[in-house]
């Protein structure tokens, strides 16, 4: 099944986050929010390689907070993460079949893409 709706608000916007704990600790990442309902994400390490998800969504809480979701075609893991607009922290929950982890961090709004 393919989900992949996006609140007009993240439409065009480059996100980074870096969780501060878990397997990811230290790493930042870059997401792109697509009007047709497509995610990008790459890390934002020089020459990182762009991975392209369709199954995808996003829901406006309220005015400060969406929640995302998206599942990583490559890995195998399902990202759902909380982000905080006023204050720029996240939390996320990483899963697949047997894994399961929540991480934690910030985030900032890079602005438009620049696809």
């Amino acid at each position: 099944m393919s989900t992949s709706t996006f609140p007009a608000s993240l439409h065009g916007k480059t996100l980074r986050w870096t969780f501060r704990d878990g397997p990811t600790k230290g790493h930042t990442f870059e997401h792109t929010f697509a009007s047709d309902g497509t995610l990008t994400w790459r890390s934002a390490s020089p020459g990182a390689k762009d991975h392209l998800e369709s199954s995808s969504a996003a829901v406006k809480m309220s005015d400060d907070v969406h929640v995302v979701s998206y599942l990583s075609k490559e890995s195998g893991y399902t990202l759902t993460v909380a982000l905080n607009l006023k204050t720029g922290a996240t939390t996320g929950f990483a899963s697949n079949g047997k894994d399961w982890v929540q991480q934690s961090g910030s985030f900032e709004v890079l602005g438009e893409s620049r696809s």
